[in-house]
């Protein structure tokens, strides 16, 4: 597109929007081929479309938008609600390339009531509503497993899918089958249970599945109490028996409240690409629905935004009449009869709170499941996690730590490990014999060590790390500091990790003078610099033992005169150690080396 095509169709535009009314209603963007791109809602149409040609529009996304637009079109409404009702309608029928896009639970599966003469009740993931009633869906499964189980023990409804009608019972076209016999059913194909008493059954289960369980068991004690009152016991016990299952049941439910009725409650957790809002339902004091939808941003869409979208969508999917949403902020908008609420405290509070928690929870689930077929977005997710805690550049793909070992000052050595992509990089690890420092001095040991390793990746021109992180607290962090500022003039951040009294890794340490970073010590990327520290601790004392070990074997047999290094190396292959030579017999030895080598051996480690 040309700059001149480009401005007429600038100029098309803002003649629609200059047209447009003041008033509540919902627009739409059109692309060059005028499919429907957007789908908005407004206050005011005139304010609302007009903000997006502001010249300092900054949001890159919205500049995107704006440069798809060739047509503008608009409906006028009464109400903000309307204009709601109506963006939610047309996102669903034109799912617009730049509106938030809805990831529908469709596996979850519901709890179905079939429109029969005699319905059936059973779960099912295919929705088609000219069959019955819907309930759900179920995120948590074995709590519609629990509501199945109870239902089938109270009513008995048929599960033969067999059609049967009132006449065909009158005309006794049926037969009773195996459920009859073992007692998982009444019978009304054959008229063993009546129509109206299988109808009475459905009813009630209808009132469960709704959560209503209150006035299932207050019909039920009315029910006893008529009966006892016309001596008729038997009857009566089956009505307790009943009443006691569905009382155990709501028991076990999570009840709130008593004093809460009929309540929705809305939380919204999120990312930079993904937005979840969790719903919650409160009927009779107890939760009988909780789900969580995703919703994955296009344009940056605000947590108002994102809200109002989910609270209209989900009132609409689980039909809610409820006159007070218990929300976390407010959301800038109305519906009609309807009482927005912000709790601080109380009962209602900590139904916020549970609804936020199974929103962060389902997040966690999302995140650990996209991870898992992909590894490495998690590693991503941990680099990033790390430079917003330190406030880095750019994020630590390589990061590297140090580490000293000596044993009062002898065979003193150093460790350097690597890290790429939060993993271990071992043919980067490095290891240092300590060259000019006398005595066990760990600060000159880091001092020598550091400035060795990055003298020489700068003389390599070899790539610098993104973060080092000293295994030590103030100190070591200082000692590093000089080096790599001071005296080589880099430009590489510096963390610490200190231990407490224990000896254990405790705290993060960033920035001069170093400040504590607060990090969760069950994190998983506390895990990650644990596991850094360890490695090159594990790897700094390999290397000294090594070093010590060999040392110690070869010492001793360095001080006898007369045996060189390929007499040693046949002695120690033969005998392993410096203690089993000195233990061996003069025939053990004069077999290995030969008669003149090993009498001087056996000599030397036993003269007086």
């Amino acid at each position: 597109m040309t700059k001149e095509e480009n401005e007429k169709r600038l100029s098309y535009l803002k003649s629609i929007v200059a047209r447009l009314p003041e008033k509540p209603g919902s627009y739409q963007y059109y692309d060059e081929n005028h499919v429907i791109i957007y789908v908005g809602k407004a206050k005011n149409l005139k304010n609302r479309v007009s903000s997006y040609f502001h010249t300092e529009v900054d949001r890159f996304k919205t500049k995107v938008l704006v440069s798809k637009i060739w047509d503008i079109s608009y409906t006028v409404v009464n109400t903000e609600e309307d204009a709601l009702l109506l963006e939610n309608s047309l996102i669903k029928k034109y799912n617009p390339r730049y509106n938030v896009l809805l990831k529908d639970g469709k596996t979850y599966p519901s709890i179905c009531v079939t429109n029969e003469p005699f319905p059936r009740i059973f779960k099912t993931r295919t929705i088609n509503k000219k069959w019955g009633t819907y309930y759900g869906p179920y995120s948590h499964i074995s709590s519609m497993y629990a509501v199945l189980e109870l239902i089938n023990k109270l009513y008995k409804p048929r599960t033969c899918r067999q059609p049967i009608t009132r006449d065909g019972v009158m005309e006794k076209k049926y037969q009773v089958c195996l459920e009859y016999h073992i007692k998982n059913c009444g019978g009304p194909c054959v008229a063993k249970q009546s129509y109206e008493d299988y109808q009475h059954n459905i009813m009630q289960a209808r009132e469960i599945l709704k959560g209503n369980t209150r006035e299932v068991l207050r019909q039920m004690r009315e029910e006893m109490q008529r009966l006892a009152e016309e001596l008729r016991f038997e009857e009566a016990e089956e009505v307790k028996r009943k009443y006691l299952l569905i009382d155990s049941f709501v028991s076990k439910s999570e009840v709130v409240s008593h004093t809460i009725n009929d309540v929705d409650v809305f939380t919204i957790t999120n990312d930079d690409k993904t937005a979840f809002i969790n719903y919650l339902h409160v009927s009779n004091g107890s939760i009988n629905q909780s789900f969580t939808f995703e919703y994955k941003k296009r344009l940056a869409e605000s947590d108002q935004e994102l809200l109002q979208l989910g609270i209209v969508e989900m009132r609409e999917r689980f039909q809610s009449r409820s006159k007070e949403i218990v929300v976390p902020f407010d959301p800038e908008m109305e519906l009609d009869g309807v009482t927005f609420t912000i709790p601080q405290r109380g009962d209602k509070k900590t139904l916020l709170d549970l609804s936020e928690m199974n929103g962060k929870q389902y997040k966690f689930d999302r995140l650990k499941q996209a991870e898992k077929l992909n590894p490495e977005q998690k590693q991503v997710r941990l680099m990033k996690e790390l430079q917003d805690k330190l406030g880095l550049p750019k994020m630590p793909y390589q990061i590297e730590c140090f580490d000293n070992s000596n044993i009062s000052g002898t065979d003193a050595v150093a460790a350097c490990v690597v890290f790429k992509s939060m993993k271990p990089s071992k043919k980067d690890y490095k290891k240092y014999n300590i060259k000019t420092v006398v005595g066990p001095d760990d600060y000159a040991s880091m001092k020598e060590v550091v400035h060795r390793r990055y003298s020489r990746l700068i003389e390599e021109e070899q790539p610098l790390p993104d973060l080092i992180v000293a295994d030590g607290g103030r100190g070591q962090m200082e000692v590093i500091r000089e080096v790599i500022q001071d005296e080589l003039n880099l430009d590489i951040p510096i963390a610490g990790l200190a231990k407490n009294d224990r000896h254990r890794t405790n705290e993060l340490l960033y920035g001069f003078p170093p400040r504590s970073v607060q990090l969760k010590t069950d994190s998983e990327l506390f895990h990650v610099l644990t596991q850094l520290q360890d490695e090159v601790h594990r790897f700094a004392i390999t290397f000294h033992r090594e070093k010590r070990s060999k040392h110690a074997l070869h010492s001793e047999l360095d001080e006898i005169k007369g045996i060189g290094p390929k007499t040693k190396d046949e002695l120690l292959a033969k005998l392993k150690s410096v203690k089993r030579i000195k233990e061996s017999d003069l025939e053990t030895l004069t077999t290995i080396i030969g008669n003149a080598k090993g009498r001087i051996v056996y000599d030397y480690f036993h003269q007086p």
